[in-house]
């Protein structure tokens, strides 16, 4: 009841202050340059009005007013199979319709949406002509392209391969289900669990730039930062099947007084080898798309050959290697689907 009642009271806070923080801010017209003048004022409002929010959904609660927060979060709650009101006439159906429109024009407001600049002719003339360029491919550099590609696919598998082992081994230590019961066990789960969200949340294109600094422009910087990547990203999914596992062979195994070592490789390994293998070839395809960005920015492969073309503005060029990549993206993509299907 206390999480239930936490989780109401943040969705609620959120949207509640969220629509009088659009409203403060449509009376007012602060512009972004005000905001990023004033961050610490901008700040202490974003808290004031997600904290008036909290407070109007206590006070509506308290008033027997089902909000949205309490609808959501109540999936633990007694619902009432004879409910026939339509939702778009309860308080809570109100409040997501004005949310969600509210959201979606500020949307519009914040990415600067017109018409006008969609419909402009002359913009519209040059990308004609970029298309035209690219839709036209020069085959004359698809030596140095097939080379590229080669190069694109190889950092891929070898960032695979290396993150594979490490997030085979933090898995298991981030997860909830092998860890719990101890303090000890608790903090690791925390510290890795924390390390991996805060490098899944910088792109690789980032940890590109870094490597590219460190060790210098190349395949093996493009490696690097996809290894990091994916050793983050496995890391979360494969703990995430560990804490999906039966717990009765667990338990079995423990019983006989087999240590946590034989617990794991004994009742856990066997039911997660399957969509760890699944898995593994799904990151692999993610990671030849991936090592096609990261070329941008000096992490080699086809990206840093698309650069140099798209920079020059030859967009015959940039035509053939965009055919090229598409060829090897599809291929992988159907290569992979195919064997997670065999696996199944």
């Amino acid at each position: 009841m206390k999480n239930f009642n936490i989780r109401k009271r943040l969705l609620d806070g959120l949207s509640f202050g969220f629509l009088l923080a659009t409203a403060y801010f449509s009376i007012f017209m602060k512009t972004r340059q005000e905001l990023e003048a004033g961050i610490f004022e901008a700040s202490l409002m974003a808290f004031l009005f997600f904290a008036m929010g909290a407070l109007a959904s206590l006070l509506l609660d308290r008033s027997g007013v089902q909000t949205l927060g309490g609808q959501i979060f109540r999936s633990s709650q007694i619902r009432d199979p004879q409910e026939a009101t339509p939702w778009h006439t309860t308080f809570w159906g109100l409040q997501l319709i004005v949310t969600f429109a509210v959201l979606v024009a500020s949307g519009i407001f914040v990415t600067e949406v017109s018409i006008r600049e969609l419909m402009s002719e002359d913009g519209f003339q040059g990308a004609v002509r970029i298309f035209k360029g690219i839709t036209s491919p020069n085959f004359e550099i698809l030596p140095k392209g097939i080379l590229a590609i080669i190069e694109t696919i190889f950092i891929a598998l070898i960032s695979t391969v290396f993150a594979v082992p490490v997030a085979f081994l933090l898995a298991f230590f981030s997860a909830k289900n092998l860890t719990r019961g101890s303090f000890k066990g608790a903090a690791v789960y925390t510290l890795l669990r924390s390390l991996s969200n805060m490098t899944r949340s910088i792109e690789p294109i980032i940890w590109a730039i870094i490597f590219s600094v460190w060790v210098g422009i190349g395949p093996f910087a493009g490696a690097l930062s996809l290894m990091l990547h994916s050793i983050a990203s496995l890391t979360k999914q494969y703990s995430e099947i560990i804490e999906c596992v039966d717990d009765g062979p667990i338990e079995g195994i423990r019983s006989t007084g087999a240590g946590t070592v034989q617990v794991v490789w004994f009742a856990v390994v066997p039911q997660i080898i399957l969509p760890y293998v699944s898995f593994t070839i799904y990151r692999w395809d993610i990671n030849v798309r991936m090592a096609t960005v990261i070329g941008l920015v000096g992490g080699g492969g086809i990206g840093q050959l698309l650069m140099q073309y798209q920079g020059l503005a030859k967009w015959p060029e940039v035509g053939c290697l965009v055919l090229l990549i598409t060829i090897v993206v599809w291929s992988m993509d159907a290569a992979s689907s195919y064997i997670r299907e065999a696996l199944k």
